[in-house]
């Protein structure tokens, strides 16, 4: 098969001919039709997961075609349509069995446990428990841009957010993510302040359903903004980016008894984060993570996306060949670009 792969932590990839890989007996394996690029490949591309092994081919925002059936798989046939949630369960784990399959504690990840989908192929680990049949009305490349960003920020705001009608939900950064929060919060009811640095973000998120945007690099006194705008204060808050200054922004843009959730990954410098646990304790905050979603949790998701209340589409800004999508995945560390950006030629 054709891949990108790399030897060293965030030095160029190279296209190779690697072999085509065999389903394990409880897994399948897909052809790759479309794959969206995410900062977290970035974070692995960079050393910063240390489930990445190196040489390693990244990718786990994916939707294709099942081409290949291991001997216990079930559920699955050859020529089904799917994708999968980014963070994968084994189905027998105390976490699995509760239901919470995206904190399994044998987690399986395409991109970072295994070899991923910048690829023509990939494995999939679990097939029964974690692959979802995708609606025909469905494209892939809209499948892949829900991949890890979209699914992640679904569960993030109906699921650990419970963002209610009515409701001021502020998001701290607008990559992939964050633009998928403000276009599910809208789409729930709730008034969205986007916050970025990046104007040409602002006014995606803008399109998405913000209600108010502002850029935190011109906006001399942001929580202060955010509080007159809010009344007081955001119920829900979100940490879509993944630092030190976006996390404590998120905290103090919340009113008494609000909702911090931390989407974006913590990583390098920013991974031991300071907290002012007083103001948190006194003004009752809860500090809540969000880490994927189930495959079984799909679909409330899917019947949005089916009716046209949620359109991921909106946020795909260009599609790129596996060749191109080097020069994309360097650029997320400095200057990502706005909205999601999805490989569909191998």
């Amino acid at each position: 098969m054709k891949a990108a792969i790399f030897e060293k932590f965030g030095q160029p990839l190279e296209i190779r001919t690697l072999p085509d890989p065999t389903p394990h007996a409880d897994g399948v394996v897909i052809q790759v039709m479309a794959n969206g690029i995410c900062r977290s490949d970035w974070h692995g591309w960079m050393g910063h997961d240390s489930d990445v092994h190196l040489p390693h081919v990244p990718g786990h925002e994916l939707a294709g075609i099942v081409v290949a059936v291991g001997k216990d798989v079930r559920r699955w046939a050859e020529g089904d349509r799917v994708t999968l949630p980014f963070a994968c369960g084994c189905g027998h784990c105390e976490q699995c069995l509760s239901g919470n399959q995206q904190v399994c504690d044998n987690y399986f990840q395409p991109g970072f446990t295994a070899w991923g989908s910048f690829a023509e192929y990939v494995a999939i680990r679990y097939a029964d428990t974690n692959l979802v049949r995708l609606p025909d009305s469905l494209d892939f490349i809209e499948a892949a841009s829900l991949g890890c960003r979209f699914i992640t920020s679904f569960r993030a705001v109906a699921v650990q957010g419970r963002v209610a009608p009515g409701e001021w939900v502020v998001v701290h950064g607008c990559g992939g993510i964050g633009l998928s929060a403000v276009m599910i919060a809208s789409a729930m009811g709730a008034q969205v302040i986007g916050v970025d640095i990046n104007d040409d973000a602002l006014k995606l998120a803008h399109t998405l359903g913000a209600a108010v945007t502002l850029n935190a690099r011109e906006e001399a006194q942001l929580i202060e903004a955010i509080k007159t705008i809010t009344g007081g204060g955001a119920q829900v808050s979100m940490d879509a980016l993944g630092s030190n200054e976006t996390c404590r922004n998120s905290l103090m843009s919340l009113r008494k008894r609000g909702r911090h959730v931390q989407v974006g990954v913590m990583a390098d410098a920013d991974k031991e984060t300071p907290i002012p646990m007083g103001w948190v304790m006194f003004n009752e905050i809860e500090l809540i993570g969000s880490h994927g979603m189930q495959a079984h949790a799909y679909a409330p998701m899917l019947d949005m996306i089916t009716t046209g209340k949620l359109q991921p589409g909106k946020m795909i800004s260009k599609t790129v060949s596996l060749e191109e999508s080097f020069e994309v995945l360097q650029s997320m560390g400095e200057s990502p670009p706005t909205g999601v950006v999805v490989i569909d030629r191998f």
